[in-house]
């Protein structure tokens, strides 16, 4: 199924499948102030600073170029062409699933596994976004290997990096707590980023995600501050997680080696999304409803998160016309 598209499979999905309703409304709107990119040759996106008048034009290019890969902005300018007269740009987690530092399988692409464990950690994401930081446009999307999540709240489209990789780092979990002990208790304490307020409920988003780690550990991760006899340690004693027991795990990992297991952690954390992804303001972005041709999977726009299965909604139909498939 993960086969590249050949050039044919690819005129055949611009041409009979794809289709202009498929475009999110996000990218509908206001289609003319974004800059378009395409890799026509599978080496990467050179044809770059391409601008559309609306989703017409951009039917005929992509039916006639058939390119091996579209790219949309995240920014928005009042002169793309040039990427002159930035405006604001969009917020950006990326997290793709075969660069997970931390995941049950050991495939060399994408399985199931991997992109059930990636659709899970930005489940995560969305509802410390939602949840904690009050965020409301926040879109989801597939795209072939993973997962973008794409937020369009005004506080954020304008921000500057500084404030975008704070809001990074609270939401992945990139930094260890303050206090001694993980614990689940959140303070009513807050910081103010350009009138922007981000809570310090950060010891149980942080505890989350550790116990997410360390529960999806298969033992042969090679992860910098944990060494194979901390490894095995972890493993062996993982099981009062359960129950949520940090004092007997940490009693049985020991002080010392408890600090740099949490310290690996936030490192492992960060590692989880793209940080340069989230920082760009003027990063290209794959386009939803295009084809990912290396994988012949379609990047789109996921409406329901508890039900979405990318070997359901994502295949084109090309893939089943292979021979056997």
């Amino acid at each position: 199924m993960f086969s590249k598209a050949t050039i044919k499979e690819r005129r055949q999905y611009y041409r009979e499948e794809w289709d202009p309703k498929d475009l999110p409304e996000f990218i509908a709107t206001d289609i003319k102030k974004r800059e378009f990119g395409f890799d026509h040759n599978g080496r990467g996106p050179n044809d770059r600073y391409k601008v559309f008048r609306g989703t017409e034009s951009l039917r005929k290019f992509l039916r006639y170029k058939a390119p091996f890969a579209a790219y949309i902005s995240v920014a928005f300018y009042n002169n793309p062409r040039r990427r002159e007269d930035w405006l604001k740009a969009e917020y950006i987690f990326d997290v793709d699933a075969k660069d997970i530092p931390i995941r049950s399988c050991q495939c060399n692409g994408v399985c199931e596994t991997c992109l059930g464990e990636a659709l899970e950690i930005v489940n995560n994401l969305i509802d410390t976004l939602s949840g904690d930081l009050g965020l409301k446009n926040i879109h989801l999307i597939y795209s072939g290997r993973g997962y973008h999540i794409r937020i369009l709240d005004e506080e954020m489209m304008t921000a500057n990096s500084e404030l975008r990789s704070a809001v990074l780092k609270y939401a992945a979990g990139a930094e260890v707590p303050k206090s001694q002990f993980m614990n689940s208790e959140v303070s009513s304490q807050s910081f103010n980023f350009e009138h922007f307020t981000i809570p310090v409920g950060y010891q149980k988003i942080f505890t989350q995600k550790v116990k997410f780690n360390i529960q999806h550990l298969v033992g042969n991760e090679k992860i910098d501050g944990i060494n194979p006899k901390l490894m095995k340690d972890i493993l062996t004693s993982r099981h009062h997680l359960d129950n949520d027991n940090w004092g007997l795990f940490k009693k049985d990992i020991g002080p010392r080696r408890y600090r740099n297991l949490v310290e690996a952690m936030a490192r492992v954390n960060l590692a989880t999304i793209d940080a340069k992804v989230s920082i760009d303001l003027k990063r290209i972005l794959r386009l939803p409803s295009s084809l990912h041709s290396k994988v012949s999977m379609k990047c789109m726009e996921v409406k329901n998160r508890e039900t979405f299965d990318p070997f359901d909604k994502a295949v084109p139909k090309f893939v089943y016309e292979r021979k056997g498939v």
